[in-house]
């Protein structure tokens, strides 16, 4: 083949870089006149300037690697649910960064996720379970859900409630009074639902307040007693509150149960089957008599039920009971404080839902703290059976529950038999569990409850390791594991979450002040001429001068 010249050469090749001839413009119709509309897109970071959301950073997708063998199996690959965004937001996705929203009413209410409003957060002490409880319900606060916490035993949430403006009602030997007779809002509501005309729920608002009055009578007994009263007694109890109720013109209290008992009206006498002989009577009701003497002339339960209650309970805000106060030996004072307050906490939420249901006033739900929920359970006769119907109909109740314990071997060392099989389900109920750092030994036992992958049994035991000494700070440094947690529903994978507080929340979430650094003397006293600023220098002053004056007044004298 003949060898190209370098001529055609060149011009094969200007052909090819040379810029293409325009094409003959053609005249433009009207409607090619007319600009067409300019369709502006967002670049990778959005809307570009102030106050139209451009993303400073843009988050890579996470990628993992693997072998084609075993990502082969994958196809077709599909894409993880992102994690719920219905709820209060309690901190991050420990692994993704994403935010994750959670607590029991919303996810009960708005999402469906969980079918029964409750939660049970587990986790060794210090690991931030009651933060996490107090972020709930402070978030849930302004949802419109008000948080009850029906006996604080530390207390972890006075300052949260006074911040949000509710009542903290304080109770305890010499520190308050709740009478355990007082209907509470009842018979206000009554008179409303009568002038209403719901004659019905009328009726069952009364019967609601008289049979809890009863039950917290007996309850009362069978703490004092070690033993429940007899068929009998329960029968005179019974009557003994409808004559009071017909008597009395006022709120009556345990003093005047006792004197209508003592007054053997006929009423009483006729359940008490005494055939009418008074002496009969009179040694039937002894016993009783005996009980109620000690309950309102300060035994062993001192008189804080014997007297008006100070401060009532109001069902639209939020309320603690702070019963910090009571020592933790004093077992029988703490579980009649804590059944009295479960009996006035859970009387105020029947009012207010027997007024919703009938129309005068709006639908409030309440989201129901237990914390320390192990001390309440051992505190005495009463308290699991109490719990475990709570956890049975929370949800007709219109509140959603958040129980706190420590660990699974806490439920499960209660004295019967019955009581741990109750006590366990109290975990198998739950709408949603939250696992915080635990021990390998708490895994059998907690996942017969809560089935958990060995993954997620790892990360649960690598949270409870203690924090290491941080030389540089001259500290030990945090535990890994404070303010993680593991939040599961069912069988579904868990969602590790980090906890992540603002700074206006830390001093709500402040549960060590008494561990706080401080002087072991007082502060000087600014009006003492002694301990005031300045006072030494003066105080040495004066004597000086004093001491100067006498020896003037000696040379003068020589």
């Amino acid at each position: 083949m003949p060898a190209i010249d370098s001529t055609r050469r060149n011009a094969a090749n200007s052909k090819l870089t040379s810029k293409p001839r325009e094409l003959a413009k053609t005249k433009q119709t009207k409607a090619d006149k007319e600009k067409k509309p300019q369709i502006r897109r967002p670049g990778p970071r959005g809307w570009l300037g102030r106050g139209r959301g451009e993303a400073t950073v843009i988050q890579p997708a996470d990628e993992w690697r693997g072998t084609t063998v075993q990502v082969c199996g994958m196809h077709p690959f599909s894409v993880g649910t992102g994690t719920p965004m219905v709820g209060v937001p309690i901190g991050l996705q420990l692994f993704t960064g994403a935010t994750v929203c959670a607590d029991p009413i919303s996810w009960f209410q708005d999402a469906g996720l969980i079918s029964n409003p409750s939660v049970f957060v587990l986790g060794l002490p210090g690991l931030g379970k009651s933060t996490l409880i107090r972020r709930m319900a402070t978030g849930g606060a302004g949802f419109g859900n008000l948080p009850l916490v029906l006996g604080d035993l530390k207390p972890d949430y006075v300052d949260m409630i006074r911040a949000l403006g509710g009542q903290v009602i304080t109770l305890g030997r010499g520190r308050g009074h709740l009478n355990i007779l007082d209907p509470g809002e009842a018979t206000a509501a009554a008179e409303r639902l009568r002038l209403a005309g719901k004659e019905k729920e009328r009726q069952m608002v009364l019967a609601d307040a008289h049979g809890r009055r009863q039950t917290m009578v007996s309850a009362l007994l069978t703490i004092l007693r070690k033993d429940p009263p007899s068929a009998r007694e329960e029968a005179i109890i019974d009557r003994a509150l409808t004559v009071l109720d017909d008597r009395s013109g006022g709120v009556p209290v345990l003093g005047d149960l006792l004197r209508v008992i003592q007054e053997a009206p006929q009423e009483v006498r006729a359940v008490a089957l005494d055939r009418g002989d008074l002496e009969r009577y009179k040694k039937i009701t002894e016993e009783l008599e005996a009980s109620l003497i000690s309950l309102t002339s300060g035994g062993r339960l001192g008189e804080t039920f014997a007297h008006p209650t100070d401060v009532p309970m109001m069902r639209d805000r939020p309320v603690v009971y702070d019963v910090s106060s009571i020592d933790d030996s004093d077992t029988d004072m703490q579980a009649a404080i804590l059944l009295a307050c479960w009996s006035a906490g859970f009387g105020t939420v029947n009012i207010a839902n027997a007024l919703a249901d009938a129309g005068l006033e709006p639908r409030r739900h309440y989201l129901v703290v237990l914390d320390e929920l192990w001390r309440a359970l051992r505190a005495g006769a009463g308290m699991v059976d109490r719990v475990d119907a709570l956890t049975r109909l929370n949800r007709q109740r219109g509140v959603g529950l958040a129980m706190i314990s420590h660990t699974m071997s806490d439920l499960l060392s209660l004295p019967s038999e019955s009581d741990r099989m109750k006590a366990r389900g109290f975990v198998e109920r739950s709408g949603m569990v939250i696992a915080g750092g635990l021990p390998g030994a708490e895994m059998p036992m907690l996942t017969s409850a809560v089935p958990l992958s060995r993954a997620e049994q790892e990360l649960l035991t690598s949270w409870q390791d203690p924090g290491t000494w941080d030389t540089g700070l001259g500290r030990e440094s945090d535990p890994p594991g404070r303010g993680k947690f593991l939040i599961k529903v069912g069988g579904h994978p868990g969602i590790p979450v980090k906890v992540e507080l603002i700074e206006s929340e830390r001093a709500i979430n402040d549960t060590n002040k008494l561990w706080h650094p401080a002087s072991s003397f007082p502060e000087p006293d600014e009006s003492s001429p002694i301990s005031g600023r300045g006072s030494t220098d003066d105080a040495r002053h004066d004597v000086d001068g004093e001491a100067g004056r006498t020896a003037d007044e000696e040379d003068s004298a020589a």
